[in-house]
């Protein structure tokens, strides 16, 4: 009997959902982690929002040049010395908050390094995957960010715990690590075609060839259209939306410990599973996106264009309604969820707006995706930075950071801006392709 061959584009595909997934774990961990060995030093909230959010610093500074360097070295490098690099510092440093410089540039690091891999990963995606895979492919490997993230909400309160704070940064860094092995041994190059010593129209028909393949002939040397590329309105809708998905991510990612521990009197580790059922929810509805979003495009229910659009509107704007009465609950179990249905339904938004790099731009799929992902993390600075602020403020006119109403303005202001990206996206996006 012959063997079935296991297709190596699905290999990849795995290999990047895992990669996602120990990102988050790495994100979520930092933040469990440092806000038990912070507050039991009485750190404020705005110091603490200062370090949560250093991360994000180095993480917009190497958005854009990920994507450069993906073009021209390959995905499949820049994966494995990003992952080498924010691996060795989290094995390397101590959690210590009172040590604040060093705190502060191990996060600015880490977030350098972790800055390469999600413009790495689409430039890789888009040289492997043909097109009608492409919304599953990368709703499937974005989804492993959410089940990292529940992992780490499930795993590391108790570990905190046990082991202490520092715990994490070990765990961490073997994940790193074991990953960096894998890519390595099981990654390979994408595949070419080789060019036959012929004439000009040989070559020309080589490419066609494979781009109806669903592979994507970009020279490592081609020009790079940037002025387009910033200037491009459906650029826009994919940035705006990018930065409105972030900053309700971060927020809750990093503020909902506190939520739970200050407003509603209960710490992650007595919340038991459903502290990881927001990010769970997230794996769910994001694979659920991908997998619908292809079956409306192939069996050509709707065009590439109302496909996103659709998804992504329905992802927004009921996140939004969730976010706006979470703090109305007070509750623990109303909290719960209320950030799952938001979160959940964000993740299904992503089978619009974080897919439309591969539409618009599939060449240069990892440079869109480097804009699209600076402003995303430009999200992760202003959310948790400025929620730190408001808190702190809102401390300092004596209101009570037990009362679930003194938080609405930090979730009513990511509700908003579904609203508004969910609008930006509906008129200016497109399915089409935009840059040859």
């Amino acid at each position: 009997m012959a063997r079935m061959k296991f297709p190596r584009r699905y290999v990849i595909v795995l290999l990047t959902f895992i990669c996602t997934n120990v990102c988050y774990v790495e994100r979520v961990g930092f933040s469990i982690a440092y806000t038990v060995a912070a507050d039991a030093i009485n750190v404020n909230q705005a110091n603490k929002g200062m370090i949560l959010s250093m991360f994000y610093y180095g993480y917009v500074l190497s958005q854009i040049p990920g994507g450069w360097a993906a073009q021209r070295l390959g995905g499949r490098r820049v994966l494995l010395l990003s992952f080498v690099l924010w691996s060795l510092i989290c094995g390397l440093v101590p959690l210590d908050p009172s040590r604040v410089v060093i705190l502060v540039l191990s996060r600015l690091f880490v977030g350098v390094a972790q800055g390469f891999i999600f413009p790495a990963i689409h430039t890789v995606l888009a040289q492997w995957v043909p097109p009608q895979e492409r919304s599953r492919s990368v709703s499937l490997t974005t989804s492993g960010m959410y089940l990292g993230a529940a992992g780490g909400m499930l795993f590391f309160p108790s570990l905190v715990k046990h082991m202490g704070p520092q715990s994490v940064f070990f765990v961490e860094a073997v994940l790193g690590v074991a990953w960096s092995v894998i890519w390595l041994k099981f990654s390979s190059e994408p595949p070419r075609i080789d060019l036959p010593k012929v004439s000009m129209p040989k070559v020309a028909s080589r490419e066609k060839i494979k781009a109806q393949a669903g592979g994507v002939v970009a020279p490592r040397t081609v020009k790079i259209p940037w002025r387009r590329i910033i200037f491009s309105l459906p650029v826009w809708a994919i940035v705006v939306n990018n930065f409105t998905f972030h900053y309700a991510l971060y927020v809750i990612m990093n503020w909902l410990p506190t939520y739970f521990e200050l407003a509603l009197k209960l710490s992650l580790q007595d919340m038991g599973s459903s502290k990881m059922l927001p990010y769970f929810n997230m794996f769910i509805f994001s694979n659920i996106g991908g997998v619908v979003a292809d079956h409306l495009i192939t069996k050509r229910i709707l065009s590439v264009t109302k496909t996103r659009k659709v998804l992504n509107t329905i992802g927004f704007v009921v996140a939004a309604v969730a976010l706006m009465a979470l703090p109305s609950f007070g509750t623990p179990s109303g909290t719960v969820i209320c950030s799952s249905v938001a979160l959940g339904f964000l993740a299904l938004g992503r089978a619009g707006f974080a897919v439309n790099h591969m539409d618009v731009a599939p060449k240069f799929a990892g440079i869109v995706m480097g804009v699209s992902n600076t402003a995303g993390t430009l999200a992760g600075i202003v959310g948790v930075g400025l929620t730190g602020n408001i808190l702190e403020a809102a401390k300092d006119s004596n209101m009570d950071l037990t009362s679930s109403d003194t938080w609405k303005t930090v979730f009513f202001v990511p509700g908003y801006l579904c609203i508004f990206s969910s609008v930006i996206f509906l008129i200016f996006s497109t399915g089409e392709k935009v840059f040859e």
